[in-house]
């Protein structure tokens, strides 16, 4: 017996480091630069950083008579690639109890829910070998429409859902920020913060069902 029918991992800083800030910060640089603004708002530039919304990014293009669609298809590109090229010189990498992963009871399906761009999970899979592991993932597509759908949004988790048809009180949901906690209590799933290096100080609004510091427990979890 399992605890849970279907197991679902965020990805970025549960299975693999997360973005660097200076790396995101480069890539929103190169994408004004492609746009034809040199020299952008160091305010601007962060408010693309960091958890930028749709109207935010009108804001932002509004201030250099940018259109919002083309600046926002040169950032995705632009990030994209700067993700690419670290997983590939492994400047950024997977973390290594990813692999405890397969201790997880055969029975339960496994997926990933993220908020990065859907493509640069499928990359992620495929990298780093982990895409016998999980029978469905989602990233969000590289859209402005996709801002409004990101967690704490229940809308991709709810997709992997009926891929797996499962309920959402048999499933689990492993992430490492407070949007993923909340993600999950809208969606009606129990949830694990993982406390990594990276956030091991946060302070949570949101009381996760569980807490673990690294992937080794995930399985004694699902099986109990």
């Amino acid at each position: 017996m399992t605890a849970y029918d279907a197991v679902f991992f965020d990805s970025d800083g549960v299975l693999v480091e997360p973005p660097p800030v200076e790396t995101q910060t480069e890539a929103t640089q190169d994408a004004f630069r492609a746009v034809g603004v040199e020299d952008p708002d160091r305010q601007h530039v962060n408010a693309i950083v960091n958890g930028v919304t749709t109207e935010t990014l009108h804001e932002v293009c509004s201030a250099y008579d940018l259109e919002p669609a083309a600046f926002w298809a040169a950032r995705e590109r632009h990030d994209e690639d700067s993700q690419f090229a670290e997983f590939r010189d492994g400047t950024r990498t997977r973390y290594d109890d990813v692999a405890a992963i397969s201790d997880l009871p055969t029975e339960a399906s496994c997926g990933v829910v993220s908020n990065n761009h859907h493509s640069t999970i499928e990359f992620v899979l495929e990298h780093f070998e982990l895409g016998p592991f999980f029978d469905t993932y989602y990233g969000r597509e590289m859209t402005i429409e996709s801002l409004r759908l990101k967690k704490p949004n229940t809308h991709y988790l709810e997709r992997a859902l009926d891929d797996l048809s499962v309920s959402a009180e048999s499933a689990l949901y492993i992430g490492d920020s407070e949007s993923d906690i909340l993600a999950a209590e809208r969606a009606g799933l129990e949830s694990v913060f993982v406390r990594r290096p990276h956030c091991r100080a946060v302070e949570l609004g949101v009381e996760p069902t569980y807490e673990v510091e690294d992937l080794h427990g995930i399985a004694e979890l699902v099986s109990s």
